[in-house]
């Protein structure tokens, strides 16, 4: 005999709310009912460990059954089932959750802390692409009598005595006209890869055929066994992925194995991984990579997985890691981690900042321990590491108070110092006569090569610095140092950024300067470059043109997206004339069209220098150059 009744919910409106709220994405409903599958294994497995469950528990994968000329989607386990007194409880009561009744029960023993849904809730999830649901349940128990739920999305439900061989339970799922795309294999293939791989328990979806040995033995032509097609289940998880078993089980080549795994279309190899393993304060297991970054900022934050015993939920881990750990790779495994009901959004509590802290803190250790116990290897790695440990350093303190000890300064010449190593080196020969210590630094060694072998003639030594965060970076690290500034080679002369006591005097007098001056304004674009004399020595360029530190930094924060300014900073630069350089001072004694042609020509010299001179200009200077070699 049939039983009707009516859903026990707060409001009548509840399915509508349902269909439309509960989940941001409706595919998220396969993701529930297998968790929910899973779950029901799972429990089976911890009562038959404690003796609750009698008999062989047999095959207990997980089905997922698609029936596109039925309009049918069903997920089967041969987990523990339900009697109807539990289908009232845990179905029709929306408010309890037969999951945290069961942990409750079963803390301690074992596999129970594998249970991972919450059944009841996240069952009606079912609702949102399917106009009708059936659940057809079978108990564990001795004696039990299969039972089958039925609902069309209204409170309206109907519980009837069925005939089911099978222990476990079908969730039945008879798909709306709106949903048809859930009733494609490929949809939902898609949606098996993406949240279900890891799962603990075989997830079947269809057969596969494969070619064995035949069972005959029959051998071909070439004395080989003869193939024969057969079909085989199709798989489609791992229930045993890397992350939750122990470091010392696995190979490096292992963890390898696992990285092209989880990004399979990726061709690099990690530089190298940190395996997480906590139970306590909280719950935590995953694998960290270390992807090759190389100079680029133009990488994924997506490539973190997180799962919740083995269930996916998220690659939007923003509100569990620090930002700046969103370039890594891997997974985090945490059922600690507060979820809404829809599994998509974190919330940020106190356990949540505890995990982040610890992550922290382990990604900062093995960098230490590498730092310590391969420093070659360690520098080795360093092109690739350097984006991510600036970033570290700029938006976690605490990550920079350790990262400050194993961080590289590279120079001109290859050679590589921790940050206060590199201070003391230079300490003598780069403080000013002000007592402030300079560090020179280049973005490129070959487009600075002019001003970096200036400095390396006066002694100085040049950091080159050329990742896409520097100018947020040499800021970070002036607030931190003591009396340091950097400077960047081409944003002066290198007598002016590092200004001593003793000076050149210079060979044109001020009276020759101002007669220069409008000859060399004549042939640059006025509101671009500001002219100015300047004593050097002789050996030093006719011309050297550089760019403010300040106007320089400001441009290159605004072209990251960051320093707050209005409208585009100007292109703006000092076009430095050297009153000792014996070219400069032949101009005098030109013919006015030879006066400007020369200055024309060293401009452009010092313009070509830059990479400044191009198009019409370019040509313009070569031709001049042919004619003057004439």
């Amino acid at each position: 005999m049939a039983t009707k009744g009516t859903v026990n919910v707060q409001t009548e409106n509840i399915f509508p709310l349902i269909k439309k709220f509960l989940y941001s994405d409706h595919e998220i409903f396969l993701r529930e009912l297998i968790s929910n599958a899973v779950d029901a294994t799972s429990k089976l497995k911890v009562l038959s460990a404690s003796g609750e469950a009698k008999g062989n528990l047999g095959d207990l994968k997980v089905e997922v059954i698609l029936d596109k000329d039925a309009g049918t989607l069903i997920v089967k386990d041969r987990g523990i089932g339900m009697t109807e007194d539990e289908i009232q409880k845990y179905i029709n009561q929306i408010a309890f959750s037969g999951a945290e009744e069961f942990v409750q029960k079963y803390e301690g023993k074992e596999g129970a802390e594998q249970i991972i849904g919450h059944f009841g809730l996240g069952f009606y999830s079912a609702f949102m692409v399917a106009d009708k649901v059936q659940i057809r349940s079978l108990s564990f128990k001795e004696g039990s009598q299969s039972v089958m739920w039925e609902s069309d999305g209204t409170p309206e439900f109907e519980i009837s005595d069925i005939e089911k061989e099978d222990r476990g339970t079908e969730i039945v799922l008879y798909i709306s006209d709106e949903s048809k795309e859930f009733l494609e294999q490929g949809r939902i293939d898609g949606i098996l890869n993406k949240y279900c791989k890891f799962l603990p328990v075989d997830i079947k979806f269809g057969t596969s055929t494969v070619q064995e040995d035949d069972p005959s033995g029959e051998k071909d032509e070439e004395g080989n066994v003869k193939k024969v097609s057969v079909e085989v289940d199709k798989i489609i998880n791992n229930t045993a992925p890397a992350w939750i078993k122990s470091p010392s089980d696995l190979t490096d080549e292992e963890y390898k194995g696992f990285y092209r795994e989880l990004y399979p279309a990726t061709f690099d190899e990690p530089l190298f991984h940190i395996h997480l393993n906590v139970d306590y304060p909280f719950n935590l297991t995953g694998i960290l990579y270390f992807p090759k970054l190389k100079e680029s900022m133009e990488v994924q934050k997506n490539k973190i997985q997180l799962y919740s015993n083995q269930v996916f939920i998220t690659d939007s881990v923003e509100e569990i890691v620090p930002e700046f750990l969103t370039l890594l790779h891997g997974v985090i495994d945490s059922p600690d981690i507060p979820l809404n009901v829809s599994r998509s959004y974190l919330q940020a509590d106190g356990n949540v900042k505890k995990i982040a802290s610890h992550i922290t803190k382990k990604v900062a250790d093995k960098l230490a321990g590498m730092f310590k116990n391969d420093r070659e290897d360690f520098e080795a790695k360093w092109d690739d590491l350097k984006v991510f440990v600036e970033y570290g350093m700029l938006t976690d303190d605490k990550f920079y108070d350790k990262a400050e000890k194993f961080t590289l300064i590279k120079n001109s010449k290859g050679e590589t110092a921790t940050i206060a190593d590199y201070i003391e080196k230079i300490k003598p020969i780069q403080t000013d006569k002000n007592d402030k210590l300079v560090v020179l630094y280049a973005h490129s060694q070959d487009a600075h090569h002019q001003f970096i072998q200036a400095a390396e003639d006066r002694g100085y030594d040049v950091a080159i610095m050329d990742s896409p965060l520097t100018p947020h970076y040499i800021q970070k690290l002036e607030s931190k140092l003591e009396n340091v500034s950097f400077a960047r080679v081409d944003s002066d002369t290198i007598d002016n950024l590092i200004a001593k006591d003793e000076e050149i005097p210079s060979k044109l007098s001020e009276e020759e300067q101002e007669k220069l001056k409008p000859i060399f304004e004549e042939v640059v674009e006025k509101e671009k470059f500001t002219v100015s004399f300047e004593s050097m020595s002789e050996k030093e360029a006719p011309i050297v043109i550089t760019q403010p530190e300040f106007m320089r930094r400001m441009q290159e924060q605004q072209r990251m997206g960051g320093g707050g300014f209005m409208g585009q900073m100007p292109e703006m630069y000092d076009l430095k004339v050297n009153s000792n350089h014996p070219l400069v001072g032949s101009i005098l004694k030109k013919q006015k069209d030879n006066k400007q042609k020369l200055a024309k020509q060293l401009t452009d010299l010092a313009m070509l220098s830059q990479g400044m001179l191009k198009g019409e200009e370019l040509t313009k200077f070569i031709q001049r150059s042919v004619d003057l070699m004439k």
